[in-house]
C-alpha cells in the first residue's frame, strides 16, 4: 500500500484571495478597528488612531523580522519586559584589566576616607573563605532535608 507524502507543509493556504487566513484575520481586524474608531470619536481624533490601526494590521500581516512574523517579535518583547531579570555578578578578578594609575587612584581614595588598607592576598583569602563557608552552609541544609 502507498501512503501519499505531504510536501510544502512551512506554507500557510491562501484562502482569502492571495492572502492566509491569519493575514486575512490581520488586515480585517486593523480595518475593522479603523471603522468602528471613524464612527466613535471626531475626525480630528479618529485620524491617528485609524491609521495607526491599519499600519498594525498591515505590520503584522505582512512583516518578517528575520523570517519570523512580526507578532513573534512582539510576544517576545512584552515577556521580556513583564518577566523576571537574571543580574549575574562575574567574580573573577579584573586587577590586570585596570590601568595602574585607576587602581592606586582608587587606594588614595580609600585612605583618605579612613578605609582600612587590605593586601590583595588577604582579601583573595577572607573571599575564598567566605565562599566555602556559604558552600558548606548549603550542604548542611541539603543534608537537612533528606534526613528528615
Amino acid at each position: 500500500m502507498q501512503f501519499q507524502v505531504p510536501q510544502f507543509i512551512e506554507i500557510e493556504d491562501t484562502i482569502f484571495g492571495p492572502l492566509t487566513f491569519k493575514q486575512f484575520v490581520y488586515v480585517a481586524g486593523g480595518v475593522g478597528i479603523a471603522a468602528v474608531t471613524w464612527r466613535l470619536l471626531p475626525l480630528l481624533i479618529a485620524a491617528p488612531i485609524m491609521g495607526g490601526a491599519v499600519a498594525l494590521g498591515v505590520a503584522l500581516a505582512f512583516v518578517k523580522v528575520n523570517d519570523r512574523p512580526l507578532i513573534d517579535m512582539l510576544e517576545h518583547a512584552f515577556y521580556y519586559f513583564i518577566g523576571a531579570k537574571l543580574y549575574l555578578w562575574d567574580n573573577r578578578r579584573r586587577v590586570k584589566d585596570a590601568p595602574a594609575e585607576n587602581i592606586q587612584a582608587q587606594i588614595k581614595a580609600d585612605r583618605a576616607l579612613g578605609l582600612p588598607a587590605l593586601s590583595e592576598s588577604k582579601l583573595h583569602e577572607l573571599a575564598w573563605s567566605l565562599d566555602i563557608k556559604e558552600k558548606m552552609r548549603g550542604a548542611e541544609a541539603g543534608s537537612n532535608d533528606f534526613a528528615q
